[in-house]
């Protein structure tokens, strides 16, 4: 990225902050009853409404605070009765901290006037826009944030613009990553396509992959190239899914799915430089049967077959 680029995209990050942070302060606006706190001891009475009892350690890394700022910030709190703390037990260096029932109810008094703010904010816009807004910062969410351990993964069948979908997140994606040319979307479109014209619609089947409720990826099981064999076809894994087994778990249901609709075997199609997708085709049981040089997507590629006996 050259800087006048950069320069250009960190212009346009700053004029986001400006106007969130100006949204935020039109929402604490007025004689607000949360007026008599400062944003940081409203961050700790959230964070300590959330469980009975937390470390005062795990505290300060939550919310990113100085020691000797928290210690300070608690102690403020805790004059006015809103928590109390106290040393472990079993380890006298370690403190903990809860809040006590002022502190429970000053909190339930924030959160209470937060959610009629916010509210207040989302009415302004139709249901469509609403599902914009929580869509743009749930992507934000998931660049700049951190994606817990053990997301919720669901697999579930293809509804109404999901087809349109992996055509799309195809293109892109392959593009950005690998520099292919619109001839491979054009590829992923016509297999699309092939599905929903099959006639062997019992014998066919396809998923998607949802992460936290957004889409993750996919996967297809198709009718092959004789009665007896079946085809793994458009599998896909958004980045932010990467690492949390989507693949693999997209590839087992496929298997099973053909196994059980009476397939003895499976193959697919990929190129020797899709490295992660092949690795989950060789711990899933598949075999590289062959191999040729090819000229496609705009590239020289090795094409490859692979397959696993059911």
């Amino acid at each position: 990225m050259n800087d006048a680029l950069l320069a250009e995209r960190v212009a346009q990050v700053r004029a986001f902050n400006r106007l969130y942070t100006g949204v935020i302060g039109v929402l604490d606006e007025g004689p607000a009853a949360d007026a008599e706190y400062s944003l940081s001891e409203a961050r700790v009475l959230f964070e300590l409404s959330q469980r009975a009892s937390t470390l005062v350690s795990d505290l300060r890394k939550r919310l990113d605070l100085d020691g000797g700022y928290a210690s300070r910030l608690l102690g403020k709190l805790e004059s006015r009765g809103l928590l109390i703390r106290d040393r472990l037990d079993s380890d006298a260096r370690c403190q903990v901290v809860r809040l006590t029932d002022a502190g429970k109810s000053a909190f339930t008094l924030l959160n209470n006037r937060s959610t009629t703010q916010i509210g207040s904010l989302l009415q302004r816009f139709d249901e469509t826009e609403q599902r914009r807004l929580l869509g743009a910062m749930g992507t934000i969410s998931d660049l700049v944030g951190e994606r817990g351990a053990d997301p919720a993964l669901v697999l579930r069948p293809p509804r109404a613009g999901d087809l349109g979908w992996i055509v799309h997140r195809h293109g892109v994606l392959y593009a950005r990553e690998y520099g292919w040319d619109e001839s491979f979307e054009a590829m992923v479109a016509r297999i699309a396509a092939d599905f929903v014209d099959s006639k062997d619609t019992a014998r066919q089947a396809g998923w998607i992959a949802e992460v936290d409720g957004e889409r993750a990826g996919s996967v297809f099981c198709m009718p092959g190239p004789d009665p007896d064999t079946a085809k793994l076809r458009l599998l896909i894994v958004e980045p932010t899914a990467r690492g949390f087994g989507v693949g693999k778990r997209l590839v087992a249901e496929c298997l099973e799915f053909a196994g059980s609709s009476g397939y003895s075997a499976i193959e697919l199609w990929t190129v020797d430089l899709l490295t992660a997708a092949r690795s989950i085709y060789e711990r899933a049981g598949f075999r590289l049967v062959a191999a040729e040089p090819r000229r496609a997507f705009g590239h020289d590629l090795v094409g490859q077959t692979w397959r696993r006996e059911l």
